[in-house]
């Protein structure tokens, strides 16, 4: 039986959830007591699963046109004039010279890492997606992971420029959560060491940074379309540059080499994006600055939300710089929230809130790297520390401003009563 200090504990709580006066029980939806919690047997807060990333569908009517048009056509793939729109208008939006379109992001990345001549070894952040190493792995490159900075969670130089070695040849940076990496910083250690920079912009389409669009920065930029992304091509990715003998070099090895018909001229793979990918991406595209809208609206939507909630913070996107707003990050600290990270990530999905961890475990965690590299651990406390803390809610074009109302409510009351769950975890254990 609740005693009568525990419930006006709770009606205090309740009410500053609410942005009520004291007394309100008028409990905000969402909030629930631990035996409501669906990890302890009560019904889930949502029927249908929330994800993070669940896809944008921009313009439905407009993609459907033009897959028909594409079978009209019988012009499916081999560079047709959708993958040529598509790459003109990502120029465009970027301001850049060239934009060489992908079968997908990973594909993109090997090519671009190849042709840049990268060997030896290159400096990147463990602190992100397993694509950037494998990238160089599968070329017989040794990826050296480097610490980041804890506020931005992006490469931090100085901790690179202590990573370079005779053997290094290039650096390859992360735009985490669209923001931009300390491209100067980077910019200067490359010149000092004669390094080439390929930055992962894969977060970062339509973002800026200092005024300029992301993508225009180090030597190469790939983004990437996955079905994920802000804006997708079902699957796909793209190289841009404002480097003309690069663009050409890229364009020879995505397409066997081929200059000509029945002239190959170069060795090269298979990295062609087909003709309903662009078709898909453009019908984004068209859409780019409402899908903007609806990311921005849920991202202050859990700001809001979260703003009073012990132990959670919120990243904070630069307001001076555009952004695409796709991702909520979170990092919770277990001492002042009384609930591990981990904890509440499992509370969440019993409710059908498929939050994530990114980027856990860390890549050198990963194999073949904690094989290969059983110590790098040692020299990445940072990224230590945010594999244990970060979460990504989920947001997007499907998910409405009720369901983070909700979301928040639970993630509150959950802390709230962190004292009480942690019990009942260790009960049922």
């Amino acid at each position: 039986m609740e005693s009568a200090l525990d419930s006006a504990f709770r009606t205090s709580v309740y009410a500053s959830l609410n942005g009520e006066g004291e007394g309100s029980v008028n409990v905000r939806p969402g909030c629930k007591q631990p035996d409501e919690l669906a990890i302890f047997g009560g019904r889930p807060l949502f029927e249908e699963k929330l994800h993070v990333g669940r896809p944008n569908i921009g313009d439905r009517d407009r993609f459907l046109a033009c897959v028909n048009d594409i079978l009209d056509s019988r012009w499916l793939t081999n560079k047709g004039r959708y993958v040529d729109r598509f790459e003109r208008e990502i120029e465009a939006l970027l301001g850049l010279k060239h934009c060489i379109a992908m079968c997908n992001g990973t594909v993109a990345l090997e090519i671009a890492v190849r042709a840049l001549d990268l060997s030896g070894e290159v400096i990147l952040p463990s602190f992100t997606f397993i694509a950037c190493a494998h990238a160089l792995q599968w070329q017989r490159i040794k990826p050296v992971f480097c610490d980041v900075d804890p506020a931005t969670h992006n490469i931090d130089p100085a901790r690179a420029a202590d990573m370079i070695t005779p053997r290094t040849t290039g650096i390859m940076g992360v735009h985490l959560w669209g923001q931009a990496c300390d491209t100067d910083a980077l910019a200067a250690l490359a010149r000092e060491h004669g390094l080439k920079v390929l930055y992962d912009a894969s977060h970062a389409f339509a973002c800026s940074h200092g005024g300029r669009m992301i993508g225009g920065f180090g030597d190469a930029a790939v983004f990437s379309f996955h079905a994920t992304k802000f804006i997708n091509t079902l699957e796909g990715g793209a190289v841009v540059t404002d480097n003309d003998e690069l663009a050409a070099k890229i364009r020879l090895m995505k397409n066997f080499g081929f200059s000509g018909m029945d002239n190959v001229i170069y060795i090269g793979t298979n990295g062609k994006m087909n003709e309903i990918s662009a078709a898909m991406g453009l019908s984004g595209i068209g859409c780019l600055e409402d899908i903007v809208a609806v990311n921005r609206r849920n991202y202050e939507a859990y700001q809001r939300g979260l703003a009073n909630v012990p132990g959670l913070t919120v990243l904070r996107y630069d307001a001076r710089e555009r952004q695409n707003y796709q991702y909520v990050v979170t990092e919770i600290e277990e001492t002042e929230s009384g609930l591990s990270r981990d904890r509440l990530l499992e509370i969440l999905h019993a409710e059908s809130v498929i939050a994530r961890r990114y980027f856990y475990p860390g890549c050198h965690r990963m194999e073949p790297y904690r094989t290969l590299q059983p110590e790098a651990g040692s020299a990445l406390p940072e990224t230590e520390r945010l594999c244990a803390r970060v979460m990504c809610l989920p947001t997007g074009t499907a998910v409405g401003e009720s369901d983070i109302d909700k979301i928040c409510a639970l993630i509150a009351s959950a802390v709230d009563r962190s004292s009480e769950i942690n019990r009942r975890f260790q009960a049922h254990a």
